[in-house]
This record gives C-alpha cells, sequence and structure tokens, in this order.
C-alpha cells in the first residue's frame, strides 16, 4: 500500500508559508500603501520565439490596481504546449508588487504544494515570502499555476463531499480488504468528480506544462531570463524550468526541495519518517515547558499520544459543530502544526483540550491543513494537487517494495505509521501520469542554490542535499533547525547568502552551513 497521506501531506508545504494563528487567518494582513505606483508594462521579450507561439509570447498584459499596492492581471496560455495552435487556452492569474526601489527585473515565486496559491501568498503575505531588500529591488511576482486556484482551475467536490472525503475517513479494522475497498471507493469518486467537472484540463495539469507557462509568463513580463524563488515543491517547478530553458534561467532559489528522483513510495516512507522525527523533537520540547500535557521522557510522550489516537480511531471525538475527529484527521491537525516551530504551542493547546474529550483546536489546525473555513473552502489546493501528482508520479505496483517500506515506516515511524497507509489514489485516476521520477541536471543553467533545513519534515534534508548533487552547479545552504524551509525564517546567515545571490550574483560557498 502507498501513501494516501503522502500526497496530502506535500500539499501543504505551501500552506506553511504562513504562520499559523489560532483566528484561523491563513496570511497576515498587508497594510495599504498610501499611493500606489503607477503600473507599468514592459515590451514582451519574444526572441527565438516560433510562429505558433509568438500569439501568446507576444501579449500585453493590461495591469489593474487590486488593493495594497498591488497590480493584478491574467496572461493566456495555450492548453496544450504540444499543440499550441489548437486554440484551446488556459488563462494564469498574475500578482505584482513593484518594486519600493529601483527594479531590477522580476521575481517569480511559488509556494510551493502543488496546488497553494502564489497570488493568495504574494497578496497576502508578501513580506513573509521575501525579505525587505528583494521588494525594494525586484517587482515580486506570484501566480496561480495552471489548474489552481483564480488560474484555470481544477474543481472535483463541494464542500459537503470534501468534507466526508477529507474527515470522514474509514478506521478500523485497517489493514483488511473491506477497508482497502473503501478507501479506494472514496477515491474513485474523487477522481470520477474530477474528471467531470474540470472539462478537459486533467491531462494537462502537468509540472513540465507548469514550468513551460512560467517561460511565457516571464517573456509577458519583458524579462530575459528568469528569477525565481520556489518553496517546497516550488523547487521541482524550478528545477524542471532549469532543464528545459538553461539558457534561460537566471538566478533560481530552491527552498525546502524536493528530490526529483524519488519514486512515490520512497516519498511516502521519508516524511513518515521526517513528520516522527518532527513530532519528536515537538515533545522534547514540550516535556520541558511546563504546560506539556505528557509527561515522563520522549518515548513515554510517544506512547501516550498513540494511545490517544487509538483511542480516537476506536470512538472519535464530538466537536461543537456536529463533527467527529478521528485518529486520522488528528493526524492531520498534528502534521498541520509541524511544519513551523512557530505552530508547537498551538499544538500542545490542541493536545491538552483532546486529553480532555476537546478536539476544538485540532480541529483549527486539519481544517487549516486542508483549506476549510467555515464550512466551506477557500481554495482548490487539494484538488489542484492530486491532479499534479497523479500526472507527475508512475503509479506503483510492487508488493515486496510496499511491504518493505511500511516494515521501514513502522520501524522508524511507529506514532505515525498506522495513519499513513492505504491504497493509492492516483491508481483510479481518470488519465495515465506522464511523468517520470529521474534525476535533473540542469546542464547549462549556471549555479542554482538549494536550501535545506536539518529536520524538515515535509522535505527532509537529504532530499536537498540529492538536488543539490544532481544539478551540473548546484549551491547547498543548510539551516540547522525545525521546520519546512530555511530562507526568511529568522536565520541571517541563510537570508543573507539568498539575497546576495538574488541581488548581486554572490554565489555562495557549497556546503554553507547555517546553525
Amino acid at each position: 500500500m502507498t501513501s494516501r497521506l503522502r500526497r496530502i501531506a506535500m500539499a501543504t508545504a505551501a500552506l506553511a508559508a504562513a504562520s499559523l494563528a489560532l483566528s484561523g487567518c491563513l496570511y497576515a494582513a498587508i497594510p495599504e500603501e498610501a499611493a500606489p505606483r503607477p503600473s507599468t508594462t514592459k515590451t514582451p521579450d519574444t526572441d527565438g520565439v516560433s510562429a505558433d507561439l509568438l500569439p501568446f509570447y507576444g501579449q500585453e498584459l493590461t495591469w489593474e490596481q487590486c488593493g495594497g499596492g498591488f497590480d493584478c492581471t491574467y496572461v493566456t496560455a495555450p492548453l496544450d504546449w504540444e499543440d499550441p495552435a489548437s486554440g484551446q487556452t488556459i488563462e494564469l492569474s498574475v500578482v505584482r508588487h513593484q518594486a519600493t526601489g529601483s527594479a531590477m527585473g522580476s521575481l517569480l515565486t511559488n509556494p510551493g504544494g502543488p496546488g497553494a496559491s502564489g497570488v493568495d501568498l504574494i497578496r497576502d503575505s508578501l513580506d513573509y515570502a521575501v525579505g525587505a531588500d528583494l521588494i525594494e529591488n525586484y517587482d515580486v511576482i506570484g501566480f496561480d499555476p495552471r489548474g489552481v486556484g483564480d488560474s484555470t482551475a481544477v474543481s472535483c467536490f463541494d464542500a459537503a463531499n470534501m468534507d466526508k472525503y477529507l474527515y470522514d475517513i474509514p478506521a478500523a479494522p485497517r489493514g483488511t480488504e473491506e477497508w482497502e475497498n473503501e478507501l479506494l471507493g472514496a477515491h474513485q469518486a474523487f477522481a470520477d468528480a474530477c474528471h467531470a467537472n474540470s472539462g478537459n484540463i486533467l491531462p494537462h495539469i502537468t509540472t513540465v506544462n507548469s514550468a513551460r507557462d512560467m517561460d511565457l509568463l516571464r517573456a509577458v513580463l519583458g524579462d530575459k531570463q528568469l528569477n525565481y524563488l520556489g518553496y517546497s515543491y516550488g523547487t521541482f517547478l524550478g528545477a524542471t524550468y532549469a532543464d528545459l530553458y538553461p539558457d534561460r534561467a537566471g538566478r533560481l532559489v530552491l527552498d525546502g526541495a524536493i528530490d526529483p528522483s524519488t519514486p512515490g513510495l520512497a516519498v511516502s516512507t521519508t516524511q513518515g519518517i521526517g513528520f516522527e522525527s518532527a513530532l519528536r523533537a515537538y515533545m522534547a520540547e514540550c516535556l520541558d515547558s511546563g504546560d506539556c500535557p505528557f509527561s515522563g521522557s520522549v518515548d513515554d510522550a510517544m506512547t501516550d499520544l498513540g494511545a490517544l489516537l487509538a483511542s480516537a480511531d476506536r470512538r472519535p471525538l464530538e466537536n461543537g459543530d456536529g463533527r467527529e475527529m478521528g485518529a486520522d484527521s488528528m493526524m492531520t491537525g498534528i502534521i498541520a502544526a509541524l511544519y513551523s516551530k512557530e505552530n508547537w504551542s498551538i499544538l500542545t493547546q490542541g493536545l491538552t483540550e483532546a486529553l480532555q474529550g476537546d478536539p476544538y483546536t485540532l480541529f483549527l489546525l486539519a481544517d487549516f491543513y486542508n483549506g476549510r473555513e467555515e464550512g466551506m473552502y477557500i481554495d482548490n489546493s487539494s484538488e489542484a494537487f492530486r491532479a499534479y501528482n497523479c500526472m507527475d508520479y508512475p503509479v506503483e505496483d510492487d508488493p515486496d517494495a510496499e511491504a518493505a517500506a511500511e516494515k521501514l515506516l513502522a520501524e522508524k515511524a511507529p506514532t505515525v505509521a498506522p495513519y499513513w497507509s492505504g491504497p493509492d489514489s492516483c491508481s483510479v485516476w481518470p488519465y495515465p501520469p506522464t511523468g517520470a521520477r529521474e534525476e535533473i541536471h540542469a546542464e547549462g543553467a549556471g549555479p542554482i542554490l538549494v536550501v535545506g533545513t536539518t529536520n524538515d519534515p515535509a522535505t527532509p534534508y537529504e532530499w536537498s542535499e540529492a538536488l543539490a548533487q544532481q544539478l551540473e552547479e548546484g549551491v547547498l545552504i543548510t539551516r540547522v533547525g525545525e521546520g519546512h524551509t530555511g530562507y526568511n525564517k529568522g536565520n541571517s546567515c541563510v537570508d543573507d547568502a539568498v539575497e546576495a545571490f538574488l541581488l548581486e550574483d554572490t554565489v555562495p560557498e557549497d556546503g554553507l552551513r547555517c546553525e
């Protein structure tokens, strides 16, 4: 069995780009600017563009002010990059914050997922996504990739059915044929809804196509080369771009890297072990804090947490809104908090309440994770996430490898393991995958910075090491610490190295270690 949480877990890498607050707000508010800068439009870069792509690359953008000092626009892209003259197109939603100083060009950003909204990240949390010096010197660009958010989007379930799919997960007896069939039936219903409600876009929701869209954005923004800051899944997107367009790759920073050569089963296992490690680190600090609901050693606390999860598996906790929290949703809430050390105090509150029979705060965490607010889903991140990964990851069917992975997970992540497995949701996707899991070298692209955090649970550090080694001129920066991604997280060593590269083209020493 492959992990049914693997594909969901990677989705929220992007959501972790915002520090979670008990208010439930996804991003910090950006103050209104007193006098918005006049909107500017540059001449599109159409050098070397073929005739069938010229209508797309030659677009002149019409920017409209959309509040808070931001400009917004839409860019038309071909639905099928293999047949751009077919007449079928999609729209890409783009937001821009013009440089507060003298602009040295555009800096495209991607918060990850796949499935997170880059428009929302920049418009709602500009100073969380990028530092002040980058805001001064770059036009910072956020965009919703194809299939995502305000771009031509994947659409599957309504809110009620999404609730059932994400929260009403069958529990015991886990691992039985009946349990697997019930889960597979839920995945089939979801896939059928995506197929019915997304028009004809699903086979074209791939990272390769999104990278091609990104080159189109570069061109219509008037830039000769792409400068880029990508987080989590955004590292895979950025590396794919550099591999496709090495001569157009400018200064690329890939933070919280995904190893493009790692198969899905290994991704699942490594992530499960990573979250167990992060959970143990949380427990160690919790036990030293004086207000931890657990006691004894870290092993004792993990055993007690396992007992809490098993209890919720048998008898879900009742929430004030009528919902019930089983072990799977409880684990979702725990995982959501582990993306950032800043959220550990909220996790302590949630676990304290849960031990008393109240799942309220853990539901807040799980809802944040799933993009749910007041009974509605504020984005399509879960749907777009599934669409991308089902096209990017080849379906695996090797019972021996699956058995070995489950054994390793049980040994290395005993608390997480019971809630990490299930039939592969992509085995019932309506289109066969077109992606391959292979190394990316980006030959000729020049230096590319890769930032890895030593105890990153979502994109484990070993993936950053692997990507930096694969890239022809990969340069690894290591942040020693907890949480997902490393830039703009309070480590001046990392921040200085990244910004010197993006602003001055100063390449740091490969292997720079930031304590």
